[in-house]
């Protein structure tokens, strides 16, 4: 038995690149959280957006809490083992009647991590059903890494508007469907995407990228991530400190720096992208 997922679970992550629906938060957590958020959005009158739904855990305590919940760890154990690096988190969030689009794609195309044992763990803090553009993925697409062309569409909520060059078998579609509280695990080669959100509601999820302690960053000397289980295994990483209160003066400049290193790294070669300005990725 792993620490929380049943063995058919594992089992099911390691064949087919996922698993969900997975139970983390409570109702009272998930409200609380998503409280946080529409009290900071009231605040400056407008969505969260721009660099600050690029690991934010490094500016709101909240989050960072959220990124080192016991049981979202005891899950990403089952599947990467008990040294854990958070190396990104993100809010996703789709806006009603937004048409705006996920294409196919592949998360490990463009983050230069030297091995796969990555997952994303997405938490949904609304309903996330296919009426409103829940997370697709393609089962047991992980298997390898395929070729994809940046078609900068503007309706494509990715940086780039990536897509692979191959066609989904709509067969293999699964619609990853959660309610407030409960997350997912996909892999990091694994094929997925997202429709819009054509209803009148707002679909909010938080994406936090795990990583195993061993794989390092090929497209530089070092990147950063944050402990949050375990041990740090090698010095590579710069490990990354908690905000000592919402938006502090330190943490904004730590955070101004690593998206400005993180962003050379990762987006070198793509003039038309905008780094870490989308709105959503799924």
């Amino acid at each position: 038995m792993g620490k929380l997922l049943e063995p058919a679970s594992t089992k099911q992550y390691v064949e087919k690149g996922y698993c969900h629906p997975i139970d983390v938060l409570t109702r009272e957590e998930t409200t609380v959280c998503l409280a946080h958020l529409e009290r900071y959005e009231s605040n400056i009158g407008q969505p969260i957006d721009g660099k600050y739904r690029h690991k934010p855990h490094l500016l709101f305590p909240w989050l960072h809490d959220l990124i080192s919940h016991p049981r979202v760890l005891d899950a990403v154990e089952d599947v990467l083992g008990p040294n854990i690096l958070c190396w990104g988190s993100s809010f996703f969030i789709k806006e009603p009647e937004d048409p705006g689009y996920v294409s196919w794609h592949q998360d490990a195309t463009y983050w230069g991590l030297d091995q796969p044992d990555v997952c994303t763990a997405w938490i949904a803090l609304t309903p996330s059903t296919r009426a409103n553009g829940c997370m697709r993925v393609a089962s047991g697409s992980h298997g390898k890494q395929l070729t994809h062309t940046d078609t900068f569409h503007k309706d494509n909520l990715l940086s780039r508007g990536q897509e692979i060059n191959a066609e989904v078998d709509e067969k293999n579609a699964v619609d990853l469907e959660l309610s407030p509280g409960q997350m997912s695990l996909h892999h990091v080669r694994i094929i997925h995407g997202s429709n819009p959100n054509p209803t009148t509601t707002r679909r909010v999820g938080f994406a936090i990228r795990y990583i195993a302690a061993t794989v390092r960053q090929s497209l530089g000397p070092q990147d950063f991530a944050t402990l949050v289980r375990g041990n740090a295994v090698n010095d590579f990483w710069e490990l990354e400190p908690r905000p000592k209160d919402e938006l502090d003066a330190e943490a904004l400049a730590y955070h101004e720096h690593m998206c400005d290193v993180q962003a050379k790294m990762l987006f070198a070669g793509a003039e038309n992208a905008k780094p870490f300005q989308a709105r959503s990725e799924r």
